[in-house]
C-alpha cells in the first residue's frame, strides 16, 4: 500500500452520492483545539511563508471533523421511549434518544455519543478496505474508545453496530438498490462534520515540520491526535470525456505542493462563497453557517466543477452532476482530507485540450493536459510507471474510482 495516501470513506455500495444525499452538521466544536504556543508557532510560520511567497494570502477553509453514514428511517424496530422534552414541550409528539439521527443530539453526553459512533464509521471502512494507514487507525481506535468511555450505553438500534473488524460489505447499512431513494429501504445519507480552519492554520499544523508532535501530543492531550491539526476539506475531480478519456494536469513548478506531478482538477470549498458580499474571511464564524447547511453542501459540490473551469478551461454546461466517490487522506500532510469527485463531460478530450491550451483562470497552475482512457485509469497501481508521477491527491481519486466505479451507471442522466 502506498505510504503517501489511503481511503476514508468510499461510496461504494452506492456507487457514488449526490448531492440530496449528503448532509453537513456544522459546530464550534468541530473546530481545531488552540493554545497560546501553538498559535504562536503558526503566526511564525505564516510570516516566513509570506515573507518568501508575498503571492499568497490566507482564506477560511472547511475543517472535516468527522462524518456518520445513516439512514432517514430507523434501521431496526422503534423502541417505545418517553416523549423527548427540551424545554418547549413534547417535539412534535416523535421519539427521541435512540431513533433519533445523529446529529440531532444537543446535549454533551450524546454529542460524545456521536462522536463516538462516527469513529466506528470509521473503523469499519478503513479495516474493510484493507487501504489504511496503521497509526491513522490507531488514531481512530483511540478516539472511539475515549469517547466511549465517557458515555452511557443505551439498549436499542444504536447497539446494532458491526464489530470493529468486520467486511466493508457488513458495514455498509444499506444496499446499492437504494440510491436517490429507489430502493425499497431507505436513502443512505453522508453526514460531514464540520467546522472552520484556514490556510495559514493548515501551514503552521498538518503541513509543518512539527505535525507529527503535534498529533503525538494531541492524543495525550485531548485524546484525539487531529485535535491540533487543521484538517481543511479539499475536493477533486476525476474528470471522464465524451470519449471515455480522463482528465489529468501536471501540476507547475509556481504551485506550493507536488510541483511538476501529474494530478487531478481541485481545491477547496470555499465558506465565503455560501455569503454573498462578505470581504472579510475572517469575520466568518461556525454559527454563521449553521443556518445555512444547504449551501455548504452546494458549495462543496459546485466547488469541484469550478475548479474544473478554472483549471481545465471547461465550461460549467459541459459538467454532469458530481458524484461523491469517497474521502481520501494524504499522508504528506498529515492526513490531510479530500473529498473526491467523479464528473462527466459532453466534450471529448480533443475539445477539452483544445480549451485547455487556451487558458483558463488558473492556467498558471499546471504546464500540461494528459489524458488516460478509463481502462488505464482502472489498472494504475504502484507496479505501474505512472503511479510514481501522481500527486498524493490524484492517487487518492484513483483508488476511490477503481473501489467506486462511479461510471458504471451515470447518475447525472
Amino acid at each position: 500500500m502506498d505510504p503517501e495516501v489511503s481511503v476514508l470513506l468510499n461510496c461504494t455500495a452506492w456507487g457514488g452520492l449526490l448531492e440530496p444525499q449528503v448532509q453537513v452538521e456544522l459546530s464550534a466544536r468541530f473546530n481545531r483545539q488552540t493554545e497560546p504556543a501553538l498559535e504562536s508557532h503558526i503566526e511564525e510560520v505564516w510570516t516566513e511563508r509570506v515573507t518568501m511567497e508575498p503571492w499568497l494570502f490566507n482564506g477560511a477553509k472547511f475543517r472535516l471533523h468527522s462524518f456518520s453514514l445513516a439512514s432517514p428511517q430507523p434501521s431496526c424496530p422503534p423502541t417505545p421511549q418517553p416523549p423527548c422534552m427540551n424545554g418547549e414541550g413534547d417535539r412534535d409528539g416523535r421519539q427521541c434518544s435512540i431513533q433519533e439521527e445523529e446529529g440531532q443530539h444537543e446535549t454533551k453526553g450524546n454529542a460524545d455519543s456521536e462522536r463516538a459512533e462516527v469513529l466506528r464509521h470509521q473503523i469499519d471502512r478503513v479495516i474493510g478496505e484493507r487501504q489504511h494507514n496503521d497509526k491513522d487507525l490507531s488514531s481512530y481506535k483511540q478516539r472511539e474508545g475515549n469517547l466511549r468511555d465517557m458515555q452511557t450505553s443505551t439498549p436499542g438500534c444504536r447497539d446494532q453496530h458491526p464489530a470493529v473488524g468486520s467486511s466493508a460489505a457488513e458495514a455498509q447499512p444499506f444496499p446499492q438498490s437504494d440510491v436517490g431513494g429507489k430502493g425499497e429501504g431507505a436513502t443512505p445519507i453522508l453526514t460531514l462534520r464540520l467546522g472552520l480552519t484556514c490556510y495559514r492554520d493548515f501551514l503552521g499544523t498538518n503541513w509543518s515540520q512539527r505535525a507529527r508532535k503535534l498529533r503525538q501530543r494531541a492524543e495525550v492531550e485531548y485524546g484525539d491526535p487531529l485535535a491540533l491539526l487543521a484538517q481543511p476539506l479539499g475536493v477533486g475531480g476525476v474528470l471522464c470525456t465524451a470519449d471515455r478519456q480522463v482528465v489529468l494536469i501536471r501540476r507547475s513548478q509556481q504551485v506550493a505542493e507536488a510541483r511538476g506531478l501529474l494530478d487531478i482538477p481541485g481545491g477547496h470549498p470555499e465558506p465565503k462563497a455560501v455569503f454573498e458580499g462578505l470581504d472579510e474571511e475572517d469575520r466568518i464564524r461556525v454559527e454563521m453557517l449553521q443556518w445555512r447547511e444547504e449551501a455548504v453542501v452546494r458549495e462543496l459540490f459546485s466547488s469541484v466543477c469550478a475548479e474544473i473551469r478554472d483549471e481545465v478551461n471547461v465550461p460549467l454546461c459541459s459538467l454532469g452532476e458530481p458524484v461523491l466517490m469517497g474521502i481520501a487522506l494524504n499522508h504528506t500532510s498529515a492526513g490531510r482530507p479530500s473529498a473526491e469527485f467523479y464528473i462527466s463531460c459532453s466534450l471529448t478530450s480533443t475539445e477539452v485540450r483544445e480549451l485547455y491550451w487556451q487558458g483558463g483562470i488558473e492556467a498558471q497552475e499546471s504546464t500540461d493536459i494528459v489524458f488516460l482512457s478509463q481502462t488505464e485509469v482502472l489498472r494504475l497501481d504502484q507496479s505501474t510507471p505512472l503511479w510514481s508521477e501522481l500527486c498524493p491527491s490524484a492517487k487518492g481519486a484513483v483508488l476511490l474510482y477503481q473501489l467506486v466505479l462511479p461510471d458504471r451507471e451515470d447518475k447525472s442522466n
